[in-house]
């Protein structure tokens, strides 16, 4: 998945509801009951249950009957456009499948890997930038060009506009995801983590290694070439974009769990 997504699908998520690339089980777990200590030692305390971050309710002057969620493209594509503009929209956006795609991606953004076809942005297009060669093969400075324009789209959108447009379209999203395999789970908890997972992503100091084991290139240092695909992308993209990406971020979580 292209750069600066990351940012773009978590501005669509609440746009419709994306930073950009690529993790954590979204349901909630009741706590272990407790167990009694014994003769020997104290039973260890059970794990806290995880955190639950509730959906920002819509204001009741802006709510209004939703579409299904199999007809929900239209209003999706509304929405984006309404916070971007529609030649963002139109240059940026796969406008199919729009909210049952960012669910998907957003969702996988802290795995290893995830499927392209269900990506709700577009490619960043071209190839990475590389320097030197052999054990100098690195990722060249101005690779982070490429993500300028999605860093500088990202930076535009208003962190409140987003998060009320998000809370109108909620049950839209919690549909997707419980139609994703998570019955009793919440979207909103899982974006919440998986913002919080970018944003605790390493800062890498450049140059960044590469080695090309097969075709594609590898991060040579074995715990980035581990990491999550999400924060893989923040390594691509540069520390200077990463952290106008990571800025954007904590502005959207603020909005996303701030008491109403």
């Amino acid at each position: 998945m292209g750069p600066i997504r990351i940012g773009l699908v978590v501005v669509a998520a609440l746009g419709v509801a994306v930073a950009t690339w690529y993790y954590w089980p979204g349901e909630e777990k009741a706590p272990a009951s407790p167990v009694p200590p014994v003769a020997v030692a104290p039973a260890a305390p059970a794990a806290p249950p995880a955190e639950h971050y509730p959906a920002p309710e819509a204001k009741e002057e802006a709510a209004k009957p939703l579409p299904g969620l199999d007809d929900s493209d239209g209003a999706a594509k509304e929405v984006v456009e309404g916070l971007l503009g529609e030649a963002a929209f139109a240059k940026y956006f796969v406008p199919e499948r729009l909210v049952r795609n960012i669910v998907v991606t957003v969702d996988n953004l802290p795995r290893r890997s995830f499927a392209m076809r269900l990506s709700p942005v577009n490619p960043v297009g071209g190839l990475v930038t590389t320097t030197g060669q052999g054990e100098t093969l690195a990722i060249a400075p101005e690779n982070s060009a490429r993500y300028a324009p999605w860093v500088t789209l990202l930076e535009r959108v208003d962190a409140a506009a987003l998060v009320a447009a998000y809370a109108r379209l909620y049950p839209l999203f919690q549909k997707a995801y419980v139609e994703l395999g998570y019955p009793k789970g919440h979207f909103n908890t899982r974006l919440v983590q998986v913002i919080d997972h970018l944003l605790t992503a390493p800062e890498p100091t450049p140059p960044l290694r590469l080695v090309v084991p097969h075709v594609l290139h590898e991060y040579a240092d074995p715990a980035l070439e581990g990491e999550s695909a999400g924060r893989k992308v923040l390594f691509r993209m540069g520390r200077a974009n990463a952290a106008r990406v990571k800025a954007k971020l904590r502005e959207i979580r603020r909005e996303l769990v701030k008491p109403r």
